[in-house]
């Protein structure tokens, strides 16, 4: 069977993948430095002055010059998907999905090329650059097929029973409008490309602001939609800081819905938001996590320690599914202690560009200097710190925001038991049985994902119990994290999400669109 590349099956790739990556890397690097625009109304357009971007793995890198967004900014684009918005939403599904599905195709041809920015903009590793780009591509082939088997949601309903008349009713679902999408740093490609599809294919237009932190990342989507046909003002991109650029979006009266990926606090700030107008407006807010996994004592614990490896410090911990609550059953502690020791200090850390290298950089100053005070917090409150809790400065470390991945066992009071920390820290706690490790599994506020590593018999037990929106049991490849568009839905209970819908999941693409009952008496 042809190689397809997943979060699941990265981690044993082809080596013509490897070939084709470092090609890409070095075509993209004799190219850096240039100076990028937004994208509004089908054209490039200059800002009112420049941002320069630099690589978190070494910050004398500089990647691009993006413009500094300003509320006139905002107003410019949302006027041009208002004025798209007509012509895109009355397009025949059928011509929409071509040209959406033609991204993909775009999208699939530049993989190579786009990885290699993302990782050097994210400072995440090739694979898990290679896994987000493709994984875009997927999100606008499934949307697409999505919306087209449930009959483009227009549905007929029987006929009235009224005699000597014919009474035709029928439920369709229709777009609202321009909708925005604000996207964080972490999956800058994937986290904009896929509400973006979504938005697309069910009618809407869009303007999709980027994280502050990686902006170039938006402009390479930008570019796919407009390779791809796309009508001009159907997509719109922006960048900018959240506190002008995305506060003049979320106030404009003509933003009809939006998609938001970020913290709890933000992302209720914009539910109340959208709560308190003349009347309600959509919005689909995709917050944090604070996941846990439970090790049993009849766990394998080789499996259980690869699995928490992958999921506590894959890209540094800065995911929304990243693992950062341990609780293990104090039967098989300090052997699971053990094996995860072992198998952190052998992780490979330094650019992760270069294919020896698993673990980069965190994503700028600001978190570099989160993690020492984070670490500093726990050593002065008797955490023991197995392995980790220091930053990394050998060598051409200096240049970058390198932090060694650290296990802590923590006093269950401490505060970080219920902070997202969005860094390569995971705490550990050992627990009396199973059913207090599920306790305090659930006593948390947020309810993104969640990992159980135990017996065969116990597995019902721990999906029947778990307040978590996306679950893995007995999961090598990650503890808590690894969804894939048409694999595995990605949405969060609790603080994590308030829909209760999952992205790329049967329901989710219902909530770009409104209902209206048609009765039509003949």
């Amino acid at each position: 069977m042809a190689f397809r590349l997943t979060y699941s099956t990265m981690f044993d790739p082809p080596q013509e993948l490897h070939e084709r990556f470092d090609s890409a890397l070095a075509g993209v690097r004799s190219k850096l430095g240039q100076t990028w625009r937004h994208y509004i109304g089908g054209q490039d357009v200059a800002g009112h002055g420049l941002v320069e971007k630099r690589s978190p793995i070494d910050a004398d890198l500089v990647l691009g010059r993006f413009p500094a967004g300003t509320a006139a900014d905002a107003a410019a684009a949302l006027a041009a998907a208002r004025a798209a918005f007509p012509a895109w939403r009355a397009t025949p599904v059928a011509e929409r999905n071509r040209i959406l599905r033609r991204v993909a195709e775009v999208i699939d041809n530049r993989v190579y090329d786009i990885s290699a920015a993302v990782a050097l903009e994210v400072g995440k590793n090739r694979m898990e650059a290679l896994g987000e780009v493709q994984e875009t591509a997927d999100f606008f082939r499934i949307y697409c097929d999505l919306f087209e088997r449930e009959d483009n949601f227009n549905r007929p309903l029987p006929d009235d029973p009224l005699p000597g008349f014919r009474s035709r009713n029928r439920s369709m679902m229709k777009p609202y409008g321009p909708w925005v999408v604000i996207t964080p740093f972490n999956f800058p490609f994937a986290l904009a490309g896929g509400p973006v599809a979504a938005a697309l294919v069910t009618g809407n237009t869009v303007v999709l602001k980027g994280a502050s932190d990686t902006p170039w990342s938006g402009r390479l989507l930008a570019d796919c939609l407009h390779e791809a046909g796309v009508p001009s003002g159907a997509f719109n991109y922006l960048t900018g800081p959240g506190r002008i650029v995305g506060e003049a979006l979320l106030d404009n009266a003509d933003t009809a819905g939006v998609t938001f990926t970020g913290s709890h606090e933000v992302g209720m700030g914009i539910v109340r938001h959208f709560a308190a107008g003349r009347y309600v407006r959509p919005c689909i807010a995709e917050m944090g996590g604070k996941n846990a996994v439970i090790v049993a004592r009849g766990a394998d614990l080789d499996r259980a320690a690869l699995g928490i490896l992958r999921s506590a410090f894959g890209m540094g911990g800065q995911k929304c599914s990243a693992l950062s609550r341990i609780y293990v059953e104090e039967a098989v502690a300090d052997d699971l202690i053990g094996r995860l020791v072992k198998v952190i200090g052998e992780i490979r850390i330094g650019d992760p560009t270069r294919r020896e290298n698993w673990l980069g950089p965190v994503i700028n100053e600001r978190a570099y200097a989160e993690f020492q005070f984070r670490v500093a917090e726990l050593a002065d409150d008797g955490a023991v710190l197995h392995t980790g809790g220091k930053i990394l400065t050998g060598g051409n470390l200096a240049r970058g925001y390198y932090c060694a991945p650290t296990l802590a066992e923590a006093p269950l009071s401490h505060l970080q038991w219920r902070q997202e920390l969005f860094l390569p820290i995971v705490l550990l706690a050992r627990v009396p049985d199973k059913e207090t490790a599920m306790q305090l599994a659930n006593d948390c506020d947020l309810g993104l994902t969640a990992g159980f590593y135990g017996a065969q018999e116990d597995v019902d037990w721990f999906l029947d119990r778990i307040q978590a929106g996306v679950t893995y049991v007995n999961r090598p490849q990650g503890a808590t994290t690894g969804a894939w568009p048409g694999y595995q839905p990605f949405g969060g209970w609790k603080g994590s999400g308030n829909t209760g819908k999952a992205i790329a999941s049967f329901y989710y693409l219902a909530q770009y669109m409104r209902e209206q009952s048609q009765t039509i008496v003949d």
